[in-house]
């Protein structure tokens, strides 16, 4: 459910109401029954059950319980209830990847948490979802990937202090960037992805004037990339290549920090984005929106972006 004090909860309840998406799959959401509750009541989605499980109307073969965690009455509780219901959807994910249960979820769709939140819970550790799902799921390599209907981008590094970005941009990280995106590319039915990957300074630094990441790490993992038989090129300038790919010339664009990325995704599909996290033992997806806690709670949030999530969620394990 994501933070019970933003949009998450009811995002997630205007997605699983509906009918074309509920009939995919079977649904549990980890979250708190009085969220739930809560979010139905404001989005006029019927409920049944007791204050310990909520079911959405009407239940059918896919009912949707809530399996209750924590109260949340203010920031520090709330990122609590977050966490552990993250913690809960990555353990019976793992439980089902060994094939402990068959009624156990195949892949997880995560609602936005708050990272300040996390941390006023003491969860000081983990800068967001993508690096606890890393170390619960032992993941040595993992990306954050964007899934827009006219763009896909996936990041080489994520939540990091601008600076730090030069530092942590090697050959080998970038090489591995564009293998996993050109891969989840082709769990979506791109046989031979056609990548671009960005530069890291103005003009893609104009043959080093500007910077060396793009002789140092940039180059020399996309002919590592070609030798490895992907069709990948650059660098690219980062303020050119987007529009490149919206034309069709591309199918994954590869940033080199956080924002190059989520701009362009953002500007354009900021309501039908998904984020994935790629490298990952299950299956796990999101929203590419924030907790919204400024309109939490009025009724009038988008859930576009989260039922963008659970179809792309349900297209990567191959669901019907």
């Amino acid at each position: 459910m994501g933070d019970p004090l933003g949009i998450g909860p009811e995002v997630l309840v205007k997605a699983l109401a509906d009918p074309a998406l509920r009939s995919r799959g079977r649904w549990v959401i980890y979250g708190t029954a009085a969220a739930i509750g809560h979010a139905a009541r404001l989005t006029g989605v019927r409920v049944v059950g007791d204050p310990d499980v909520v079911v959405l109307e009407p239940p059918g073969a896919h009912a949707v319980p809530s399996l209750d965690t924590h109260p949340a009455g203010d920031r520090a509780e709330s990122g609590a209830a977050s966490f552990a219901c993250v913690e809960s959807g990555i353990a019976a994910c793992l439980r089902a990847g060994r094939g402990e249960a068959p009624e156990l979820p195949a892949a997880l769709v995560t609602a936005p948490i708050s990272k300040a939140a996390w941390h006023l819970a003491g969860h000081t550790r983990f800068p967001g979802h993508t690096e606890l799902l890393a170390e619960r799921c032992n993941a040595g390599r993992t990306r954050m990937m964007f899934v827009a209907p006219n763009l896909r981008v996936i990041l080489a590094t994520t939540h990091v202090a601008l600076s730090k970005v030069p530092g942590l941009l090697t050959t080998s990280r970038v090489l591995e960037t564009i293998e996993l995106g050109a891969e989840t590319c082709r769990c979506l039915g791109v046989e031979r992805p056609r990548v671009a990957v960005c530069g890291v300074n103005p003009h893609a630094s104009e043959g080093g004037l500007f910077g060396d990441e793009e002789v140092r790490a940039v180059a020399p993992a996309v002919l590592a990339a070609r030798e490895k038989g992907i069709d990948a090129s650059g660098p690219f300038p980062g303020d050119t290549i987007f529009n490149a790919a919206l034309k069709g010339r591309f199918d994954l664009v590869v940033a080199m920090y956080h924002d190059q990325g989520l701009i362009p995704v953002k500007l354009l599909a900021f309501d039908r984005a998904v984020n994935a996290t790629v490298g990952l033992p299950i299956v796990r997806t999101s929203p590419d929106h924030g907790t919204a806690y400024d309109i939490a709670g009025k009724g009038v949030a988008d859930a576009g972006s989260m039922k963008a999530a659970i179809h792309l969620a349900l297209d990567l394990v191959g669901a019907g």
